[in-house]
């Protein structure tokens, strides 16, 4: 019903202006801003032909929510080479949540259009996207700042940017669509415009580019500009354009390359930028772009140059904070000339990314558990809060001039972040369970704003805890054995007690837990002290051999009635290693929980005649491959660690010993993974699979394969196949009567039987399915062409077919996949009239996915005059 009244509404407005002046559309889009939940006020810009008699002072809207509306017009401009730009501007309240098409179609398309065909009876038709989302803010499309009027010369590059702004700061990409006719649908043989290189649309400048028009006549093209926030696509523009191409020998002027910028909000851009023309023409410079729309402090240019061949203007811009957000501002330059022939333009643009200033002042105030940050107020009163981040040791950070926040290679994490604009402290106290005594401990903090764009980083700032309590320095195994086993603990004395009420006399308390992690500490000695200096302490009578140890030791100032705990006491455990035997190796691991930080490891292996444990190599990683050994024998292993704490006044290097462990190497390794091709041969209907022999390259005793198979990508894999004579026989047809999709991986199978990996990543293929409808064909009884047929493969389904006649009669339904149609009438013997139909399918076809459903339209031609055929040139 919605369709046919908009119908109308056209047809009123045809019958009124009379068919020879419904011939003045060129171009258009329309664009939106929200204005509450769910009201919004869409303005729709058209660019008609200024000699054309027709002028539509109103426009029928369609909403896509089943209503329809007129929408006045309220401004008209006069634009270059008899261009008119309208704008139409109505509101409307939609009932709800949703993705909404609006849709705005005016009869008709100029004539004469080259690559819309008939393209005076074709109806004008823009649309627009809508997302009605609470959940991702309001949103406002983006506005298309530069009018497509230019005209292109045959031969010569043109290019046409429609200079998108997004007030939001949404992201936004760009590709050429279709032009469309009535109802948003495809125009039916709709062709891109030749050209005798590329035709194409940048997908991130939004650049146009013709290279280069082959023919003079007018060419219509679409762009469409698709808008993402945080990931999620939002809504969509249409620009439907018209180029008029003509025959010249006048060439467009050329911009000098142009730079982007990175500039702190509050300092300025200042950029000169230089034409030249080769006809040496008079030219003149327009610029636009977001900066030129911003309410506070837009930019301005102003040329100061110019002369027959050359132009130069200077593009000014003071940034304020208001300016600060994640997406550049994009700055469009044309340079036009004024070639008495045809005048054309160039096309260039460049980036302004304004960035958040960066934090001053950051401090770092140690105490004995935690660190306080403090830092001026950010000069941009704007944002929201403070992130704070930290890493143990110096980096010497330096932001470059376009990087914000803390990138992720650093090694900075974030530990905090304030409450708001003011809140400028922090204190890190590692949330409750206070920081290690003995670490350097650096910090980063940057300011957020509204729409989630981070400043530049603060200068890095670095502190290490007030040494008030002892810090642990060994750790070291000095027995290993399961009963008589003993393990070597020392610590720092602890200084700058003065700092505290502590005044003596002391006592450490020692702890154990038999584990790496303390998660189960016991008492296990006390020694009292008045001057602090007894520091060390031989822990005997344990099993070393299985167990690892993590040891702590408390402060008490054990004053009579003044018994306290001084600061909190860190952890440290032994060395653990883990063994794993392998073929003709041994892998040791290194477990440990200590905090200082170990530099290098020395493995030591002992000789088996003089059972002196030697040292055969070094490491700075906590995994040692011992290669080159002996299947069957045992090996035995101990390792040292060399750590610090990178700070004065403590003891270095802190060396410290594992257990010693011991273990035979055997062959339990699997072999390396083929690596695994599938070809679909659609033709003969099978799948061809090929790996390769890891025996060439990583393995030398693979004998076999274990082939898997899936059809569908949710599905597990199962096996397919594992007869395979030898490592040489690396190829399997597999031959599937449903579908050809699926999903193959295969393993290495060795002479022990140890099998690798499935082949990563597994190989999956899904191209045999296709579906092609002829549009013409000739029912009229002389046996050739005289059923539609359609070309497909053998794993499609079924299909819902519709087909129409022009006047909207369905005439013919199947759900055959090769449709079938003798060309006669559904429910009638006769055949349908010769002309045109509109045809609707759905395709289900069988995919990696599942059965998944395909939509194609389209339309057919039905010849049922006698003795006739389709020519085949």
């Amino acid at each position: 019903m919605l369709k046919k009244v908009v119908l109308i509404l056209f047809i009123i407005f045809a019958f009124n202006t009379g068919p020879a002046n419904a011939t003045h559309n060129r171009a258009g889009e329309i664009t939106y801003k929200q204005i509450s939940d769910l009201t919004f006020e869409i303005t729709i810009w058209t660019y008609t032909y200024t000699l054309s008699a027709a002028d539509r002072d109103q426009l029928p809207v369609d909403w896509g929510d089943g209503t329809t509306s007129i929408a006045p017009r309220i401004e008209k401009i006069s634009l270059p080479y008899f261009y008119r730009r309208n704008r139409y501007v109505i509101r409307h309240t939609y009932p709800g949540p949703g993705v909404y098409r609006i849709t705005v179609q005016d009869p008709n398309r100029n004539y004469g259009i080259l690559n819309i065909p008939n393209s005076v009876n074709v109806y004008f038709s823009i649309q627009t996207t809508l997302m009605v989302n609470t959940g991702l803010g309001g949103n406002n499309t983006p506005e298309l700042l530069n009018p497509p009027y230019d005209k292109a010369g045959r031969g010569k590059l043109f290019i046409h940017n429609p200079a998108a702004y997004d007030q939001d700061g949404d992201s936004l990409a760009y590709s050429l669509t279709v032009c469309t006719r009535e109802d948003g649908i495809p125009i039916e043989n709709y062709t891109l415009p030749p050209a005798t290189d590329t035709l194409y649309v940048d997908p991130i400048s939004g650049d146009l580019v013709w290279d280069t028009p082959v023919d003079t006549g007018k060419y219509n093209v679409a762009m469409n500009i698709e808008e993402f926030r945080y990931g999620v696509k939002i809504g969509n523009v249409v620009r439907d354009l018209q180029i008029d191409v003509h025959e010249t020998d006048n060439n467009p002027p050329i911009t000098e390359p142009l730079r982007d910028f990175c500039v702190v909000a509050g300092d300025s851009v200042v950029y000169a930028i230089s034409s030249i023309d080769n006809e040496n023409d008079s030219m003149r410079h327009l610029m636009t772009g977001g900066g030129f729309k911003v309410t506070i402090s837009p930019s301005v240019f102003k040329t100061i140059f110019s002369e027959p061949g050359e132009i130069t203007s200077v593009f000014k811009w003071k940034t304020v904070c208001t300016h600060v957000r994640q997406q550049p501002y994009t700055v469009f330059v044309k340079a036009e000339d004024n070639n008495s022939d045809l005048p054309l333009v160039d096309i260039s643009n460049f980036n302004i990314r304004v960035l958040g200033p960066p934090i001053k002042n950051l401090r770092a105030i140690p105490s004995n558990q935690l660190i306080r940050l403090d830092w001026s107020r950010d000069t941009c009163s704007i944002i929201q809060n403070y992130r704070i981040y930290r890493k143990i040791g110096y980096t010497g950070f330096v932001p470059d001039s376009c990087e914000t926040g803390v990138p992720s290679g650093t090694g900075y994490v974030k530990v905090g972040e304030t409450t708001g604009p003011n809140d400028t402290v922090f204190i890190d106290d590692n949330n409750g369970s206070g920081l290690m005594q003995g670490m350097d401990y650096c910090y980063l903090v940057f300011a957020v704003y509204p729409d989630g764009s981070e400043s530049i980083a603060s200068e890095e700032v670095c502190s290490i805890l007030i040494h008030g309590t002892p810090i642990l320095t060994n750790v070291s195994i000095l027995n290993t054995d399961t009963e008589n086993g003993s393990v070597y603990v020392a610590w720092a004395k602890p200084r700058q007690l003065d700092t505290i009420p502590a005044n003596g006399p002391y006592e450490y308390l020692i702890y154990r837990s038999s584990d790496l992690y303390g998660t189960d500490f016991s008492f296990i000695r006390s020694i009292e002290t008045s001057d602090l200096n007894d520091t060390s302490f031989v822990d005997m009578l344990i099993n070393t051999l299985d167990f690892a140890y993590t040891y702590k030791v408390e402060l008490y100032n054990n004053e009579s009635g003044n018994r306290f705990m001084i600061g909190s006491p860190a952890e440290a455990s032994t060395i653990f290693l883990k063994i794993i035997p392998g073929d003709e190796q041994i892998e040791i691991r290194c477990r440990k929980n200590v905090p200082w930080i170990n530099t290098a490891y020395v493995v030591y292996r002992q000789n088996k005649s003089t059972l002196v444990y030697d040292s055969i190599g070094i490491t700075n990683d906590t995994v040692y491959i011992d290669s080159g050994l002996q299947n069957s024998e045992n090996y035995c292993y101990k390792i040292k660690s060399i750590g610090s704490y990178n700070r004065p006044n403590l003891p270095s290097p802190l060396l410290n010993y594992s257990h010693e462990v011991c273990g035979t190497p055997l062959d339990n390794e699997p072999p390396c993974a083929p690596s695994l091709i599938v070809t679909s041969m659609c033709d003969s209907l099978y799948n061809y699979v090929v790996w390769t022999n890891p025996n060439n390259s990583c393995a030398d005793d693979v004998v076999s394969y274990k082939l898997y198979f899936k059809a569908e990508l949710e599905s597990e894999l199962s096996l397919l196949e594992d007869e395979f004579s030898s490592a040489m026989d690396t190829t399997y047809k597999h031959y599937i009567s449903s579908s050809l999709a699926g999903c193959y991986a295969v393993k290495a199978v060795d002479l022990l039987g140890n099998e690798s990996d499935l082949s990563s990543p597994t190989m999956c293929v899904d191209s045999c399915v296709y579906f092609e409808l002829p549009n013409v064909f000739t029912p009229n009884g002389d046996n050739i062409n005289d059923v539609l047929l359609a070309h497909t493969s053998p794993f499609i389904e079924r299909v819902d077919m519709k087909i129409f006649s022009r006047s909207g009669v369905l005439v013919f339904e199947t759900d055959d996949p090769y449709i079938n149609w003798n060309g006669k009438q559904k429910g009638k013997n006769n055949f349908v009239a010769p002309g045109i139909y509109y045809y609707i399918c759905d395709i289900y076809e069988k995919r990696l996915s599942g059965l998944e459903v395909r939509n194609v339209t389209g339309f057919v031609h039905v010849i049922t005059e006698k003795g006739a055929r389709i020519s085949n040139e």
